[in-house]
């Protein structure tokens, strides 16, 4: 008789211990999608039809209910694209797990009725942090912060921008795609490398409406350069009655001597910009959010513009952002002021535990910001060089361990890595080695 006659049936499996046990943790379609994976192994001839229902068992316990897999960041780059950005700080996740169920984001407790205060806590945590700014809005992303003020500040004109500031970044986003979007036109003006405000002043015409700075993110441009500044362009918003947008990006609230060239919000708007956007989650450390900072009327206007209720921030980002602006240690803020010495001692303790077991040393390696985020400034520190053909196992065991890959060489940076996973990070190696 064929074997595959006796593969257990989809509805005996389903009354099976295991899988009265895996309710409540897993959909019925995550369970059904699991015995048919079983079955579907013993159709091959993988499995003999007598442990279907083991390997179901097993299946259903070591089930995951996300496809996203934690990693330990051992790039040295701190505000990482392509592994999620700013790691949350202990006390923006318990506020992501308290806020994960019913909260009063839109209900005043005391009348019962609904509240016009949504997200008025992060509000107040960010005009604590950035003075400069007389009132605060937040949405989902930088790109929508950008998209909410463009519109509502230049819809139906022209904004005037610098060709050196027409600036593609991940992925292959473009913010003149993003803005024209909108019932916008830009203008632009100088050239990619030296923008005069003169050229700015004769580029003002009737339909006008703004004028917007961006900062260059993740490159700069050396040499034979010239911008103008935010202070030259308030004069000439004030002459013709424009409203100036500073894109920042970043998320630098206010000056930090590790940074020492990297703009801030407090500056920007102490220099004049209208209103300043900032990114969450890079160098402030939190979720990703679209921060906008300004005047209180300009950001009057942005709220209560209809575009503000398509990229609303959600509950759960609100809550870890002002947990992240109130409470204690943020991780992104640690790694960017790790001290070098502390740094080299965990490598040299890191290489001596490895000592046996592979060849490695430990060499000099500078850190870098990333997000956009300092462009070019390096973070001094160490970190401990293992042979390149450590990296694909480094990156697909478990736990995942992402190193950097430079020079034919595989680097662990311990720079975002929590002293307290150090062990983890060794016994990875081990068995990286091993496999």
């Amino acid at each position: 008789m064929d074997p595959r006659r006796r593969i257990p049936r989809t509805d005996d499996l389903l009354r099976s211990a295991a899988v009265d046990q895996a309710r409540g943790r897993l959909s019925e379609q995550s369970i059904r999608s699991h015995i048919a994976e079983a079955q579907e192994a013993a159709r091959r001839g993988d499995l003999a039809p007598e442990d279907v229902e083991k390997h179901l068992a097993t299946l259903l316990i070591d089930a995951p209910v996300s496809s996203l897999t934690p990693v330990l960041n051992a790039t040295g780059v701190v505000v990482h694209t392509n592994i999620g950005r700013a790691p949350l700080s202990a006390a923006a996740t318990q506020a992501l797990i308290d806020a994960a169920g019913y909260v009063d984001v839109e209900m005043d407790l005391v009348t019962g009725l609904r509240s016009r205060e949504r997200g008025a806590g992060a509000v107040a945590a960010l005009r604590a942090a950035c003075s400069a700014a007389e009132d605060a809005l937040v949405v989902n992303n930088g790109a929508a912060a950008l998209l909410l003020a463009t519109t509502a500040l230049a819809a139906g004109g022209e904004l005037i921008i610098s060709r050196g500031e027409l600036i593609e970044i991940g992925a292959g986003f473009r913010l003149p795609e993003l803005i024209e979007t909108a019932d916008v036109r830009l203008r632009e003006v100088g050239a990619t490398n030296r923008t005069h405000p003169e050229d700015y002043t004769r580029a003002v015409g009737e339909r006008t409406r703004a004028i917007l700075k961006v900062h260059p993110s993740n490159f700069r441009i050396e040499g034979f350069t010239a911008e103008a500044g935010v202070a030259q362009l308030r004069e000439i918003a004030d002459e013709h009655g424009l409203a100036l947008i500073v894109d920042l990006g970043s998320g630098l609230l206010a000056h930090d001597p590790a940074l020492p060239t990297e703009p801030d919000v407090a500056a920007q708007l102490e220099a004049g910009a209208d209103v300043v956007i900032a990114s969450g989650d890079k160098l402030l450390g939190g979720p990703q959010a679209g921060i906008l900072l300004g005047r209180a009327d300009i950001i009057a206007r942005l709220r209560t513009h209809p575009l503000a209720r398509a990229v609303r921030i959600d509950k759960l980002r609100l809550a870890a952002l002002e947990a992240t602006l109130r409470g204690g240690e943020v991780p992104v803020v640690e790694a960017l002021h790790a001290d070098p010495a502390d740094l080299r001692r965990r490598a040299e303790a890191l290489a001596e535990r490895l000592h046996g077991h592979v060849e490695c040393r430990v060499v000099p390696h500078d850190g870098r910001v990333g997000g956009g985020g300092a462009p070019g400034v390096p973070l001094s520190g160490w970190a401990v060089e293992l042979p390149e053909s450590l990296a694909a196992p480094l990156r697909t065991g478990d736990p995942v361990v992402l190193p950097r890959v430079h020079q034919g060489a595989c680097l662990i940076d311990l720079r975002c890595v929590p002293p307290a996973a150090d062990d983890t990070v060794v016994d990875a190696i081990r068995r990286a080695v091993e496999e």
